[in-house]
């Protein structure tokens, strides 16, 4: 693993890796806007997904404007966005059932004292 990739932002490639599965037509400025951040991090984030080999760039060849590409997914790209897909939403549930938890414990907190105001 490079330092690219290494240091690239597992939620921001999944959100990409998602994206370019449903519209590998998107350009890197319409990619940007989808994921909220600058142009400048989507080419970054790209270029890891390419290097990492989960995308890969096709121009189109009958497109009298040759500089339209595709970035699709590669077959070990899929089953990386499967993989991350499966870990976020582990660590979601794990985040919501922690946050109950809390929830719970406030609760348990505030009843006594706001029956204890009432009387």
């Amino acid at each position: 693993m490079t330092n690219t990739t290494a240091s690239l932002d597992e939620a921001l490639a999944l959100r990409a890796l998602q994206a370019l599965e449903t519209d590998p037509n998107l350009s890197q400025r319409a990619l940007a806007r989808e994921l909220g951040v600058s142009l400048g991090k989507t080419n970054y984030c790209l270029r890891a997904l390419m290097d990492k080999g989960l995308v890969k760039l096709q121009n189109f060849q009958h497109n009298p404007r040759k500089m339209r590409y595709a970035y699709l997914l590669t077959p070990q790209g899929i089953e990386e966005k499967t993989r991350m897909t499966w870990q976020f939403l582990r660590r979601k549930e794990a985040e919501y059932e922690a946050l109950q938890a809390e929830i719970e414990e406030l609760r348990r907190r505030v009843t006594p004292d706001a029956q204890a105001q009432e009387r």
